[in-house]
């Protein structure tokens, strides 16, 4: 019999080979081997999917429920501070030394850099903190370090500079000063559009706001906007932006297209700090007032309408203000006051006013909101999702560190207590302060809740 020629044909069938035709009875081989184990491969990949989506779809809720840190500059008693504020109790729960008289503040879009601009009798610096640790390091950038603005990349840091014409450049990956942008006027505040690609710089003492190319640094055009504008600020999509003035009380807005003023909007006593609902629908303008006619007050603008549909009353001496990323709550610092007012954006009413938790705080100036987990850490879910259903290989989502430890950050609790010790030994830069209440705690159950669906899943493939 050559057996190179014997085919199966099925059970009770005949073998036919070259010489012979044997007939057997019984006769079968199992091969649906293979067709199990591609069905076997398919099902596991599905419960791959199954289970990352799950996992996103919780690490999103999760990230949704849960409260940012407000980073709150303060002079502080002996040395400069910033204070931070768990906003979904409105606690102080951490305070961070800082060197010089910290001013304005910024954080980066993943949460994970706070950076302040730290002038002093013998300091120029920029002070960085690290949100996981709370640990500082420095950039000397000379002059008089003013107003602090960041790229969204996070990639670049600008500084203004009280007494000279060029803005500081900061390159985040190295911490190192790179090429100045020289304005060739005194500058106040700067801004950065959203999309990256201008700066705008307003000049007090010409009364223009500049318009700056963010990839050569060389000025585009220079607006005239009114007298002594202070404060500026981009809209969510980068078509209009907004400049406070201090000598004519009142906010122009420029079409970012055209560079041409749009309308100019009459607001309360001294405008300060403006900032813009994440939809860019309403802005929030605070109202430092004179000696002679204090403001105290807070204007909010409708910008489709350019009209102020409310005024909302603060403390003493409002200066920064900045809003939560869902865009419910509104933090205004009252420098005169010593405490940060929340404004509620449904009733624009304060519902709560913060000068105490772990610490007390006193003359705060500016503030800044740690932004959720942006969407990036979206988009890269959405992708290894989509992965995991075409390529049986993927084994986890691939999350950048920046992300992961926003996102343990997030995970972390603790409960806030009134009565712990304000003692000197309290002001250390210890990161288990800086941590979110349990009640917003969602991102730890959604992480264990997708591990439980993949470890389900994976032992639904065993069976």
């Amino acid at each position: 019999m050559n057996f190179s020629e014997i085919h199966i044909i099925g059970e009770n069938e005949t073998f036919r080979g070259s010489k012979c035709g044997i007939t057997i009875d019984t006769f079968s081989i199992p091969l649906p081997c293979v067709a199990i184990s591609n069905k076997a491969r398919r099902g596991d990949a599905l419960i791959k999917a199954f289970g990352i989506t799950v996992l996103v779809i919780l690490i999103l809720v999760g990230a949704a429920g849960a409260a940012p840190f407000a980073y709150v500059t303060s002079l502080g008693v002996d040395v400069g501070t910033v204070f931070v504020i768990d906003t979904a109790t409105n606690n102080l729960t951490a305070v961070v030394p800082v060197e010089g008289w910290p001013r304005d503040v910024v954080v980066n879009q993943a949460g994970t850099k706070v950076y302040v601009a730290t002038p002093g009798i013998a300091t120029a610096t920029v002070s960085i903190i690290d949100t996981a640790t709370n640990k500082v390091s420095t950039v000397a950038v000379g002059g008089y370090p003013m107003e602090i603005a960041i790229n969204p990349a996070g990639t670049r840091v600008y500084v203004t500079d009280r007494d000279g014409t060029n803005v500081s450049v900061i390159n985040t990956a190295t911490n190192t000063l790179i090429s100045p942008i020289n304005v060739g006027l005194i500058t106040r505040n700067i801004a950065i559009s959203p999309d990256g690609k201008k700066i705008y710089a307003t000049n007090s003492f010409n009364n223009t706001t500049s318009v700056i190319d963010a990839t050569t640094n060389e000025i585009i055009t220079t607006v005239a906007v009114g007298a002594s504008p202070y404060d500026v600020a981009v809209s969510p999509d980068g078509k209009k932006v907004y400049v406070t003035n201090l000598g004519i009380n009142a906010v122009y807005v420029i079409d970012a297209i055209t560079n041409k003023i749009t309308a100019i909007v009459p607001v309360g006593n001294v405008p300060h700090d403006i900032a813009l609902s994440p939809n860019g629908k309403i802005a929030y303008v605070t109202h430092s007032g004179s000696h002679n006619n204090p403001g105290n007050t807070v204007s909010v603008i409708n910008t489709t309408t350019n009209k102020v549909t409310a005024t909302v009353p603060v403390g003493i001496n409002p200066l920064g203000v900045a809003i939560t990323p869902d865009g419910k709550k509104v933090y205004v610092t009252n420098t005169e006051s010593d405490n940060v007012s929340v404004i509620d954006t449904t009733t624009n009413t304060v519902t709560a006013t913060v000068s105490t938790g772990k610490y007390y705080l006193n003359h705060p100036i500016r503030v800044a909101i740690v932004p959720f987990i942006g969407s990036n850490i979206t988009d890269q879910s959405i992708k290894a999702t989509s992965n995991a259903t075409e390529d049986i290989g993927v084994e986890e989502t691939n999350f950048s560190s920046s992300e992961e430890k926003n996102t343990v950050k997030l995970n972390n609790s603790n409960d806030n207590s009134n009565n712990s010790n304000n003692s000197e030994s309290d002001n250390d830069t210890s990161s288990s302060e800086n941590r979110s209440s349990k009640d917003n705690s969602t991102p730890g159950f959604g992480l264990l809740g997708g591990l439980t669906c993949l470890f389900g899943g994976w032992k639904l493939k065993k069976k």
